[in-house]
């Protein structure tokens, strides 16, 4: 059998358990397998592929047919081109998350606190593309911090990069330009609409908040003041439906410019919010 009918054979099964992007998912698997950059997959298109190689290639098309996440197969995910480490200890680093990266790097920031920072992907990137910040990733989950960890090494922030356990403020010391937060904001009667492989694979902890997907920005409203530098920002990820609520939380609680910001497909995903006017 050629890589190719391999390919063909293994695409044919994802498909038929209704897998989206099928195509993509076997040449990455296949890749994996034959331990070679997806890249490579064309060119090797008609070599013959060995026992051991197919065996490991559908073992992998199996996991994937039962919905485990891509990413957690590969064990990475693409971030804002980084790639980071993920594992079912953390959420994965979403595409629409890259929005609030775009945001922050709109404005100077010299010292950055991410509250529930799961995989470090948001305050790595920023201190990755910002040589001369520092910052502070916080999260409740130990396993988490400890991937934030190995993914601050590898990209080369962790000399700037503090990590430490804490729920939302609590625990936390100092003053930040930048604070950024990717919070749990599902609702709890919308975790069964969501795919099987989020609902069943990724850190519950981390979607929910297992009542009314705004616990956590009630938390950080609350305190965000006393943690922000004057005309410091704040930047949230939110879902689609969550803006005016959110808006209303921190406005209540002092903060100005509140502002909701789309994503590339026109949702409302983040809002961003300041310690007090901008003259």
């Amino acid at each position: 059998m050629t890589v190719q009918e391999a390919l063909a054979k293994g695409t044919a099964s994802l498909r038929a358990t209704e897998i989206p992007a099928p195509e993509r998912d076997a040449r990455l698997l296949m890749a994996l397998a034959l331990k070679v950059d997806p890249s490579r997959i064309t060119l090797m298109a008609q070599d013959e592929i060995s026992r051991d190689d197919y065996l490991s290639f559908k073992y992998l098309i199996d996991q994937r047919r039962e919905h485990r996440p891509i990413s957690h197969i590969l064990g990475f995910r693409e971030f804002y081109g980084r790639r980071f480490k993920v594992t079912g200890d953390v959420l994965d680093p979403r595409p629409e998350t890259e929005t609030l990266v775009e945001l922050a790097l709109q404005r100077p920031f010299a010292e950055v606190l991410d509250l529930g920072t799961g995989s470090g992907c948001i305050v790595i990137t920023l201190l990755a593309e910002n040589a001369a910040a520092i910052g502070i990733g916080c999260d409740l989950s130990e396993d988490a911090l400890a991937i934030a960890e190995e993914n601050a090494t590898e990209l080369g922030v962790a000399p700037r990069l503090g990590l430490m356990p804490a729920n939302w403020f609590h625990g936390v010391g100092g003053t930040y330009d930048l604070i950024v937060s990717n919070p749990p904001y599902i609702a709890l009667h919308e975790i069964e609409g969501l795919s099987w492989e989020v609902r069943d694979h990724e850190p519950r902890m981390a979607l929910t908040d297992h009542a009314d997907g705004l616990t956590a920005y009630r938390a950080i409203a609350a305190d965000v003041l006393q943690f922000l530098t004057p005309g410091g920002r704040l930047l949230l990820e939110i879902g689609p439906t969550q803006a005016q609520a959110v808006t209303d939380l921190l406005t209540q609680k002092g903060l100005v410019n509140v502002t909701t910001h789309p994503d590339l497909d026109g949702r409302d995903r983040v809002i961003s919010a300041y310690s007090h006017s901008l003259a």
